[in-house]
């Protein structure tokens, strides 16, 4: 009955990935009808892409003191309204400024389920199930690209390639999973552990028995206890050898996703598509196929992140997904003629970056930080993935620019280093509670 509960409380924290998938996938099939509606140049256009991606960094850099002061819950409450603001704000907007404007409260709504959902899952699942719970989070990102790129694809075959509005119907596409995001949130509990953290033991004492076994739930009253007890403050925490390389470890693990280049490919897939030769509808079409093999192989994480570990899962989808950047780079070095080589080649990287990268360092850095400082913790790995996300924003139209063949070999070049970083430095936790990881990694002196 507990794993029942659980789950369907998790599915719901998840929806805030389903906002997130969603907005990072239907920017693609805006890009060139906003162009042409506003006449954007190139660092214009850049801006606009990443415009969202400012306020997911204002989210980020908010919601970790925000939900440690306010609760997980108030505070997932505030990123749905802020989506649902920004997809009629988008939809209606008669200058650039106001779209950027819209764009910019979207990202912040984002940028604060990026952390706080797969945050708040970890923090109410048994350790069994964890890892399996919070990849949950990754899934709904793979749903809502996927759900993106048939609304795009649908809007298109509708309304007509020529028609200057397309872009107006694709934002206001979002208003669907802001609305189900917010009307669902009102029927989770608050975060447990979070609730121990203010002292409000009883309350939480009734969440955990509802949802944990008895032994979890009685750990993780205990060590809060002893936690109330030390008093640290954060910066006091920050003096810690331990967590300071913690904290690197995290912030590098959510860059190195980015920097494989899988928002490049999300946010521009048709432009590129277009490049090797195919029209805008087959482009859309296209990107149909990526997000479902997305969503499949997002599947083959959640079923065996678990029974697998973490570590072996990010290292083979690494190689992958190294060896998938040097056939995309490959087919537009040699001029290939055969628009759908690039299309496997783009559906293999989608696809080992779909069981590794995708859910493993959303749960690495759900996992590896202290209860009282986890939403902060979270809030600096996942600004530097969005620090990450804007550089790749603005600097691939002019990198693709100058070569169609170049930024593959750099995202090559750089997943390559990620791959012995994460043989080295990333630390298993599988079949692990959140309280054993801590007192290990925390205790641990590391040199």
């Amino acid at each position: 009955m507990e794993n029942r509960n659980v789950v369907l409380i998790s599915v719901i924290s998840a929806l805030g990935g389903l906002l997130f998938g969603f907005d990072t996938a239907v920017i693609s099939g805006t890009i060139a009808p906003v162009r042409d509606h506003f006449l954007l140049g190139v660092d214009m256009e850049g801006w606009f892409v990443s415009s969202a991606l400012v306020g997911c960094m204002i989210g980020v850099s908010l919601s970790g003191m925000a939900s440690d002061a306010f609760g997980r819950k108030k505070v997932l409450l505030a990123s749905a309204i802020f989506f649902l603001v920004s997809a009629v704000g988008s939809a209606l907007a008669g200058l650039v400024s106001s779209l950027v404007f819209y764009r910019i409260i979207g990202g912040t709504g984002i940028g604060i389920a990026s952390i706080l959902s797969p945050l708040y899952i970890a923090e109410l699942s048994p350790s069994k199930l964890r890892g399996r719970l919070v990849a949950l989070y990754q899934l709904a990102i793979t749903i809502g690209i996927l759900s993106a790129y048939l609304s795009n694809a649908a809007i298109v075959q509708i309304i007509g390639a020529e028609s200057k509005e397309t872009w107006r119907w694709m934002f206001g596409m979002e208003a669907a999973p802001a609305l189900l995001f917010l009307f669902m949130l009102f029927y989770i509990p608050e975060s447990p552990r979070w609730l121990l953290s203010k002292n409000k033991i009883e309350k939480a004492r009734v969440i955990l028995n509802q949802y944990l076994p008895a032994g979890e739930a009685a750990d993780q009253i205990r060590f809060s206890e002893e936690e109330q007890l030390e008093k640290s403050r954060f910066w006091d925490i920050m003096k810690n050898r331990s967590l300071l390389w913690l904290l690197l470890i995290g912030a590098l693990l959510a860059s190195f996703s980015q920097l494989s280049g899988i928002n490049a490919i999300i946010y521009y897939g048709p432009d590129i598509l277009s490049n090797a030769g195919l029209t805008l509808s087959d482009s859309l079409g296209g990107q149909v196929t990526i997000g479902m093999v997305n969503v499949l192989f997002t599947f083959l994480a959640i079923w065996k992140i678990d029974a697998w570990g973490r570590k072996p899962l990010l290292l083979s989808g690494i190689i992958g997904v190294f060896l998938s950047l040097v056939m995309c780079g490959s087919y537009f070095f040699y001029g290939m003629e055969q628009p759908f080589l690039i299309i496997i080649f783009i559906t293999a990287f989608i696809a080992c970056f779909a069981f590794s990268y995708g859910p493993v360092t959303w749960i690495i850095i759900s996992e590896i930080y202290p209860t009282k400082v986890r939403g902060t913790a979270m809030s600096i790995a996942t600004l530097s993935l969005w620090l990450t996300n804007v550089l790749i924003a603005q600097v691939f139209p002019r990198m693709n620019a100058w070569s169609e063949w170049g930024a593959f070999v750099v995202f090559a070049g750089i997943t390559l280093v990620a791959f012995f970083f994460v043989r080295f430095f990333i630390p298993e936790t599988k079949n692990k509670s959140l309280e054993e990881i801590e007192k290990h990694l925390i205790s641990a002196e590391i040199h």
